[in-house]
């Protein structure tokens, strides 16, 4: 897990674990990291953490917010990243996820006209359809030489004069459990724009939509299912026609979203 180590002149003086979805930072007592200085605003900045990311955002604070010695409004944190509020430095160490973390995410969707172009499902080659038969013959086949030994011990047993099973009055064995249901995959389509129609799976557990520096929020997968949440923007998303807080909202078959000035409908895949 993501935290912050909390400085000042080279002296530390707390460690901050990132475990909730949104930290504020500020000189009021609400904020989860108070800094009682002057120099730092009653609600200075805040940090969105989506599972192994974070994002940090500056919310109009007097004096500002520096990252490396560069002003920020907003910004995705890196790992040792400093992010500066008058005298105090907060140092941002990411928790070690292996070389394959890259390969979680999608890039931010950026909602305008040919930007989808890459999201569009690709048809399916024309010599994949004769191959299909034979890859779905294989677990058949498989299939059929396990009865077949299942059928060859069962005769072996009746050569050999092995009794039959007499019923004994106890109840039958439980029956195996059946196994999970594959989890539903979500899919997002572009109602409104240049885009109107393209569809995008949601098979990663993070996906971020909107236009960067306007108005940004992401799609989690979890094993409960697909949570919406703001992450960067004055305004908020819009679901079904209500504007969401700063938390994690689930989402239903159907839900609508409004984000960037786009329209979008959330519905699984059957």
């Amino acid at each position: 897990m993501a935290k912050l180590i909390l400085s000042m002149d080279g002296l530390v003086l707390k460690e901050y674990t990132l475990g909730k979805e949104r930290t504020t930072i500020g000189r009021k007592p609400h904020n989860d990291i108070q800094i009682d200085n002057l120099a730092v605003s009653g609600e200075h900045a805040v940090i969105v953490t989506i599972l192994n990311d974070s994002f940090l955002e500056d919310l109009g604070s007097t004096n500002g917010t520096l990252v490396n010695g560069q002003p920020v409004k907003k910004h995705f944190l890196q790992n040792n990243d400093v992010v500066e509020l008058g005298k105090y430095k907060l140092k941002y160490l990411a928790e070690a996820t292996g070389p394959a973390k890259a390969a979680d995410f999608e890039k931010t969707m950026v909602l305008r006209p040919g930007a989808m172009k890459a999201f569009a499902p690709a048809a399916a080659p024309a010599h994949a359809a004769p191959g299909a038969p034979a890859a779905a013959a294989k677990p058949a086949a498989a299939g059929a030489v396990a009865a077949g030994v299942a059928a060859g011990a069962l005769a072996a047993g009746a050569a050999a004069g092995t009794p039959a099973a007499k019923p004994t009055g106890e109840a039958p064995s439980a029956p195996a459990p059946a196994a999970a249901p594959a989890p539903r995959i979500g899919v997002l389509q572009v109602l409104t724009g240049g885009n109107a129609g393209k569809e995008l799976e949601l098979v990663k557990p993070l996906t971020r939509l909107g236009k960067p520096g306007v108005q940004v929020a992401v799609i989690t997968r979890r094993p409960q299912g697909y949570f919406i949440t703001h992450v960067e923007g004055a305004n908020f998303p819009v679901l079904n026609g209500k504007t969401v807080d700063a938390q994690a909202h689930p989402l239903n078959d159907h839900d609508i979203i409004e984000l960037a000035g786009v329209k979008m409908e959330f519905f699984f895949k059957t």
